[in-house]
């Protein structure tokens, strides 16, 4: 092959400078920033900017093609194309900003709705507390409101019993003041009447039997009276305890309202007794009145003796001071029932005061419970508000999601389905220190080939290889993934992702891939890829994503699959590795890859991966050549099914990523392999040749693609093509004695790098390769 030289001409010296522009500072909605973008040229000019501010722009930004002068303008075809890739980074980035954006105000929402809610459960059950508090006071004061009216009825109905009673004796007293005054002036009539009183005076001894009975009930109702004494004194005695009571149930009058009012109609039931009680009193005294009247007649009709009558006043005289001085002692009595009523008025008017405040302090707890109750209502008006943006950001969050797979694929698209990465295996103390006084690997320096071009020499000759991106010997494994990150972020978009590392045995692809577990910076591929997936599958349930992972490791050995995880498979191999499982290779309908037998495992977090890569390591197989000491015989292949769920939006993602450590290529010659390792040799040979005439045919749209040349082009097909997204490491060695298996793996890169799959993205690199591989 002649030497490669690179056209560099007209080197692209376009670099865009992005710059954001806020329409309103004061805002802090996502939704309201624009950003503007504009590209500027290394002769001082600048391009038209690009502003972002909807959807429509990024539509707009899509639905853009690419137009040349001509169909054979690659170049300006080449810088158009560049310059959209930076838009479009520079698209996703804005949109990133928007998305984190969203999702800073969703937090914000429903932290504002949590306070909300609690606020109104506490003002909730604030007012409840307080509605019931005063039920509970106008229960009480209802209660005692009654007790005192009937106790105020009481009280007045004794004092009207004392009253009538007082105007009973003061009439009898009047009535008989005149009888003893009629008498003194009829005495000379009642004289001159005694022959015909003595005839009549068995009657006149019935009527002094009569007026003996009559002098006895007014006895008794003396005594009755004096009992009646004794029952006011007892009362009194009694009202000053309920004083004393009254004076203690002040403090708890609000208790006492509600009893006040059913009091108020026991009174009026009282006072209807009494009014029925003043009735019967009433015919008592019209029936006594009868009586003085028959009395009179009597008087009138029949004259005593004298001497009778005489004794007769007399001892009416003594029953009338007797009567009197009684009658003194319930007039006493009866100003100190007055006495009593008033001071009785008085506590019940302070009652009513209490009544009066306790009605006041009702209404202005109704009052506070109206205003409660219009907070309330505000504060679920804002609740509802509040919820609705946040529905809202959740639908613009979804949207912003669909939009950001949509621009990250296409991105993945411009740039390629099938990528070549090139990396130099970081140099060793031992092995590299030899080769060191004769740099055989450099690196263009030009900005249109910094970090994608890679310069070998050979027997005083430079080859010259441009890919998508060149990792020098001094380059981490950070700085790699950093770079394949993007097509991660796609298996868990739902697409199919195949990364595997191809190149001479003892060139860094299983360091690329599995690296160093035991230290963090030293981490390959498999296990950063790992993380980064879980990671972002638990930051993406807060939108209502659920993944489910399920992972299988195989190997595949002298054109044998190997399960390296199922249980009992012994760690060494027998030399004519033979096997009592055969495993077949299917495909179905939808694309997907399905192996008989092979264990796949349910896994949900990074070190239960792990720990499947401990054992999957333990089972590889390896073999010594002078090449290398633990040089990989088989090639392995980690295959990680995403399946993933959206219970909101209802959306369904199954993803598959594949990460593959190819076996070693190998001269015969220079491997010295014999034996079982000559075998294992030819069989990766034949394999990795079968890879590339699968890679060429598809290449060329050939009309069969010899995909069962091989079981790893056979388990490879769906990565091949499609939508699928496919990156390859080239691995070589930055010693000299390896500058020939070097020189054939970049070819064969090279050839693949070439190739047209998928999307036609690759015409400007193509060219540009081609223009290389024509100087020689």
């Amino acid at each position: 092959m002649g030497k490669m030289v690179g056209s560099a001409t007209n080197p692209r010296a376009v670099r865009p400078v992005a710059f954001p522009v806020n329409a309103d500072s004061n805002s802090g909605v996502p939704g309201d920033q624009t950003t503007v973008f504009a590209a500027v040229g290394s002769d001082g000019g600048s391009m038209a900017g690009t502003e972002f501010g909807c959807r429509e722009d990024v539509e707009r930004l899509l639905a853009e093609k690419m137009r040349g002068k001509n169909r054979t303008d690659y170049k300006g075809k080449s810088e158009q194309m560049i310059e959209y890739i930076k838009r479009l980074r520079i698209c996703v980035r804005w949109f990133m900003e928007l998305e984190d954006g969203y999702m800073e105000e969703q937090a914000k929402l429903r932290t504002m709705l949590g306070s909300e809610e609690e606020r109104h459960g506490e003002l909730e059950l604030q007012l409840r507390a307080k509605m019931d508090e005063l039920d509970a006071t106008t229960r009480e004061l209802r209660e005692q409101n009654s007790s005192l009216q009937e106790k105020l009825t009481n009280e007045e109905l004794e004092k009207l019993a004392a009253v009538k009673s007082y105007e009973n004796e003061r009439e009898a007293r009047v009535a008989a003041e005149t009888s003893r005054d009629a008498l003194s002036t009829d005495l000379e009539r009642v004289t001159q009447e005694k022959k015909r009183i003595s005839d009549q005076l068995k009657m006149l001894q019935e009527t002094n039997r009569r007026l003996q009975e009559y002098n006895t009930s007014l006895q008794q109702y003396n005594s009755n009276l004096q009992n009646e004494a004794n029952k006011n004194g007892e009362t009194i005695s009694r009202f000053q305890k309920e004083k004393s009571v009254i004076m203690e149930s002040l403090t708890t009058a609000r208790d006492l309202a509600n009893s006040l009012k059913s009091q108020l109609d026991a009174s009026r039931s009282s006072q209807q007794k009494a009014m029925k009680l003043k009735e019967e009193l009433r015919k008592e005294v019209s029936c006594l009145r009868i009586e003085l009247q028959q009395v009179r007649d009597d008087r009138d009709h029949f004259s005593t003796q004298v001497q009778s009558l005489t004794l007769e006043v007399d001892n009416y005289r003594e029953l009338t001071k007797k009567s009197t001085k009684d009658l003194d002692n319930i007039t006493l009595k009866i100003i100190a029932l007055e006495k009593t009523c008033s001071s009785q008025r008085v506590k019940i008017q302070f009652l009513e005061d209490q009544l009066a405040a306790s009605s006041e302090k009702l209404k202005r707890a109704d009052l506070t419970t109206i205003e409660t109750m219009t907070e309330y209502e505000e504060l679920k008006t804002t609740v509802d508000h509040l919820q609705d943006r946040l529905t809202e950001a959740e639908f613009q969050i979804v949207e912003a999601e669909k939009l950001r797979k949509k621009l990250h694929n296409t991105i993945l698209e411009l740039k390629g389905n099938i990528r070549v990465f090139c990396r130099v295996r970081p140099l060793l103390p031992d092995s590299d220190l030899s080769d060191t006084d004769r740099e055989v690997v450099s690196y263009p320096t030009s900005i249109e080939y910094l970090g994608r071009g890679i310069d070998l020499t050979h027997n005083a000759q430079m080859y010259n290889f441009t890919f998508d991106k060149v990792f020098n010997h001094e380059a981490s494994q950070e700085d790699v993934f950093v770079e394949i990150s993007q097509l991660v972020q796609s298996a868990l978009d739902g697409y199919k992702v195949c990364i595997f590392a191809y190149g001479q045995t003892g060139s860094g692809k299983t360091y690329t891939m599995m690296g160093d577990t035991g230290c963090a910076e030293q981490k390959g591929l498999i296990p950063r890829s790992l993380e980064q997936i879980f990671q972002t599958s638990q930051s993406l349930q807060c939108q209502g994503w659920k993944y489910k992972m399920q992972a299988s490791m195989l190997e595949i050995y002298n054109e044998t699959i190997r399960d390296l995880l199922s249980p009992g498979r012994p760690s060494t191999l027998d030399a004519s590795g033979g096997l009592c499982k055969q495993y077949t290779i299917k495909h179905d309908s939808n694309g997907n890859t399905i192996i008989s037998d092979l264990t796949i495992v349910d896994v949900c977090s990074i070190k239960e991966v792990s720990l499947l890569l401990q054992q999957a390591a333990q089972s590889r197989s390896v073999g010594r050549t002078q090449m290398n000491e633990q040089s990989s015989r088989s090639h392995f292949v980690f295959t990680l099914r995403i399946f993933g769920v959206n219970e909101s939006t209802e959306q369904q993602v199954q993803g598959v990523l594949n990460l593959i450590d190819l076996a070693g290529s190998e001269r015969l010659a220079k491997s010295g392999s014999t034996g079982d390792r000559l075998k294992e040799t030819q069989a990766i040979n034949k394999s990795l040749s079968a890879l590339s005439d699968v890679i060429f045919a598809i290449g060329k749209k050939d009309e069969h693609v010899p995909f069962r040349n091989s079981k790893l082009t056979y388990l490879l097909q769906p990565c091949l093509g499609g939508d699928s997204k496919t990156l390859m490491f080239v691995n070589i060695s930055p010693g000299a004695s390896s500058v020939g298996e070097s020189l054939c793996s970049l070819r064969f890169a090279a050839r693949v790098n070439s190739c047209e799959i998928g999307i036609p993205r690759r015409q400007i690199q193509i060219r540009c390769s081609d223009s290389r591989l024509s100087y020689g």
